[in-house]
């Protein structure tokens, strides 16, 4: 398997998993952010793992703005828009998709 289809196949994986969590609890409870929030960061360990996505997506936002002009790659803003509405686990491996598609040297 290519490295450009393993990114692809991430990024299915990176969608499909924190939907299968994040839609029966929309189903069930509506779009409330307040209750989102507060079951976030409930316990420890539950804000722990959100903080620690939080700060991942920040890093990658910022990587993302800088890379994407040193790579040349002019969708990068969908990457960060990836990032913004799923999360990391589809925003990194789109944006390493986009990357590996545009270098030269794969070609």
């Amino acid at each position: 398997m290519r490295l450009t289809q393993l990114y692809l196949v991430l990024c299915f994986i990176g969608v499909a998993a924190p939907l299968s969590q994040f839609i029966p609890w929309v189903m069930e409870h509506g779009i409330n952010i307040g209750l989102l929030i507060t079951e976030l960061f409930s316990t420890r360990i539950g804000a722990f793992f959100g903080l620690d996505v939080i700060v991942s997506a920040v890093v990658l936002i910022v990587f993302i703005l800088h890379d994407s002009k040193k790579s040349a790659i002019s969708n990068g803003w969908l990457a960060i828009l990836a990032t913004l509405s799923i999360g990391v686990s589809l925003g990194l491996p789109l944006y390493l998709y986009m990357r590996e598609r545009n270098n030269p040297t794969n070609k």
